[in-house]
């Protein structure tokens, strides 16, 4: 789930080389930080925060595919 939080990060952002993304595994599934500069924090969040819904759907659906739990945190 790291890899695919990591490609989708970094095609949305101006600085591709400040993303950073951690996987935990903890008890209840899988935990994805995805951390990038201050001024990509709007590209990746986007209008309502869209995109960013695009981005946990696409982990949830990836995910699935795993019978796991994966929750994407922003920062």
């Amino acid at each position: 789930m790291k890899e695919l939080v990591e490609v989708i990060a970094r095609a949305l952002v101006d600085n591709p080389a400040e993303v950073v993304v951690t996987e935990t595994e903890k008890e209840g599934g899988i935990f994805v930080e995805l951390k990038v500069a201050p001024s990509d924090m709007g590209k990746v969040i986007g209008k309502q925060g869209r995109i960013a819904k695009a981005i946990r759907s696409v982990v949830k659906a990836a995910a699935s595919k795993e019978d796991k739990k994966v929750v994407v945190d922003i920062q």
